[in-house]
Formats: C-alpha cells, sequence, structure tokens
C-alpha cells in the first residue's frame, strides 16, 4: 500500500504543496471534494490510482540523497550550475505558474473579504517576472561564462584570459536580483501573516499559502548557493588564473 493512499487529498496537497501538480494532471479535485481519500477519489480508476502512485513515488523516492553543504562545496563549478538549473531553476519553473493560478483563484473568490490577497497576488506576479528573467540570464549568460573558466582552469598553458569583469559584473546584477526577489517574498510573507491562512480558509487557499511558504524556503536555498558557494568560488578561480599568468 502506498503511503499516500489513505490520507485525503487535502491532507496531501498541504503538507506537500508540489503534490497538486500530479491531482490536476488527473483531474482530482483536491479543493471542494478534498475530504475524499486517494483510494477513494479512484475508486472506480485502479489504473488511474497506479499511475498517481508511481508519479508520488518518482517525486518522493525513497532514501532520496540530497547533497549537503560540505558536498556542494567540493562540487566541481559547472556540476554546480547544473544542479542549481536541475533543482532550483527546475523547481521554481514548474511551481509559478501554479502558484499563480492558486492566487488568482483565492483572489477572485476571497478577495472581498480579504483585500490583501489582491496584493499578495501583485507581488507574486512581479516576482514571478522578475525570476523569469533572472533565471535565462544565469542560464544564457552568466553559467556558460562560470563553465568556461573553469574548463580554462583545466588545461595547461592556456593562452585565454577573460577581463576581470567577465563575470563579477553578471555576479553584482544577480546578487541585486536575488535581494529584489526577497523583499517581495517578505513583503508577502507579512501579508500572509506568516502564511497562515483565516481559520475558514478552503484547501486552495491554504494550498497557495503552503507553496508561497515553500517557494520562499527553496529560494533561500537557491540563493545561499549562488551568492556564497558558486559566486566567490568562480571569481576565486578567475583571480588565481589571473595571477598565474603574471607570475
Amino acid at each position: 500500500m502506498n503511503l499516500f493512499d489513505n490520507k485525503t487529498l487535502a491532507q496531501i496537497v498541504t503538507e506537500q504543496p508540489s503534490t497538486a501538480a500530479i491531482f490536476e494532471k488527473y483531474d482530482l479535485d483536491f479543493c471542494c471534494k478534498g475530504k475524499r481519500t486517494l483510494n477513494e477519489a479512484c475508486a472506480e480508476d485502479q489504473a488511474k490510482l497506479k499511475n498517481i502512485e508511481q508519479e508520488l513515488e518518482k517525486m518522493n523516492p525513497v532514501g532520496q540523497q540530497v547533497p549537503g553543504n560540505d558536498e556542494l562545496v567540493k562540487m566541481d563549478l559547472g556540476e554546480l550550475t547544473a544542479y542549481i538549473i536541475n533543482k532550483h531553476h527546475r523547481y521554481v519553473n514548474e511551481q509559478m505558474p501554479m502558484i499563480l493560478a492558486h492566487l488568482q483563484k483565492v483572489a477572485e473568490k476571497h478577495g472581498e473579504r480579504h483585500s490583501e490577497l489582491y496584493e499578495i497576488l501583485r507581488n507574486f506576479t512581479d516576482v514571478k517576472g522578475e525570476m523569469e528573467q533572472h533565471m535565462l540570464k544565469e542560464e544564457k549568460i552568466l553559467f556558460p561564462r562560470i563553465r568556461e573558466i573553469n574548463d580554462a582552469s583545466k588545461t595547461v598553458g592556456v593562452g585565454w584570459i577573460p577581463d576581470k569583469y567577465y563575470i563579477s559584473a553578471p555576479i553584482d546584477v544577480m546578487e541585486q536580483e536575488h535581494d529584489r526577489a526577497g523583499a517581495i517574498l517578505y513583503e508577502i510573507r507579512k501579508l500572509t501573516g506568516n502564511y497562515n491562512p483565516p481559520e475558514n480558509a478552503c484547501t486552495t487557499y491554504r494550498l497557495s499559502f503552503n507553496e508561497l511558504r515553500d517557494f520562499e524556503l527553496d529560494l533561500h536555498q537557491h540563493v545561499h548557493l549562488e551568492n556564497n558557494i558558486l559566486f566567490p568560488r568562480s571569481m576565486e578561480l578567475q583571480k588565481k588564473m589571473n595571477a598565474a599568468m603574471f607570475n
């Protein structure tokens, strides 16, 4: 038996917001009909139940190991950029449209009684636009430059040394954008009362606040990896290469 089978759809989504995407894919109503267990919701379609269980297991594989800080510090810079893209950029790209849709639904339904929902929606729309452009610049400009320097450092007798601003200039921009996104999410946290919905809030209302909480947590981990590990190591590597060339 799957660990999720006897939990209600509302419980599953509330505890793990990322499961909402799977339920919506299979047209399972976790809001108005959220009191059903997964087994009950799929009682007439065992094939659907099996498919959902498999996707839930893939999303949360047993024994999945997340690299610790020490491992991340030791990663090759190319590997670290790939890790950030595959873990954090992927998460952000997958979750933002879902969170936005849920916030729009909640604001439309409950905004007259809870006007702060309109402000939360506006702020999240802003951060969504910021993050989309931010990650595109990282993937198309900064990360390729970091990998370029990383690869060059492994080549004996390399004669190409980029300008000292080659990575420091885009890093400055990325750090400023990190600060802006963090400030917007902090404002959202204040507007949500630290992600605490009203007592009578529906499942989608509660889900959207949990999604926002998880989104901010992921952003903190994401920014930590870049500001405190990837960026300093990249600039230190270029500094060493420059020093080696002129000694």
